[in-house]
């Protein structure tokens, strides 16, 4: 998917596409998530669509539930879906930022490639008979 490290740096409209791509699919991510997770306060506590919502985008966006879970089926549910939603937050930030990460390590390291080629080469005096 991305090149390696004797590849020259992608050109700038690729890195926008691998972003976009890569935006979009922790977009998936989350808008999958969101739906199991208003299924499940819908099925388990009996919330309206628009509550089932808001209490399963809070605890994907790392705030926590809004409506406190009365059933032990929901409480299970809450404490499951809690767990399973911090783990998103932080996957889908990190699929995020990988395109980000590569292209700054594959900068830094054609950079340390171009300074131990130039440092390799002999160098050249102005001065006839030197060098």
């Amino acid at each position: 998917m991305f090149e390696d490290h004797r590849s020259p740096l992608a050109p700038r409209a690729l890195f926008y596409r691998r972003l976009g791509a890569a935006a979009a699919f922790a977009a998936a991510l989350v808008a999958a998530s969101l739906a199991a997770g208003m299924r499940g306060y819908r099925h388990f506590e009996r919330l309206t669509w628009l509550d089932a919502f808001l209490n399963a985008a809070m605890l994907l966006g790392g705030m926590g539930p809004v409506e406190i879970p009365v059933t032990r089926g929901g409480k299970l549910f809450a404490g499951l879906y809690a767990l399973y939603a911090g783990l998103i937050l932080l996957v889908s930030v990190g699929i995020m930022l990988t395109p980000v990460f590569h292209r700054l390590m594959h900068r830094f390291h054609l950079e340390e490639q171009d300074e131990a080629d130039t440092g390799d080469r002999p160098r050249k005096h102005s001065k006839p008979g030197i060098g």
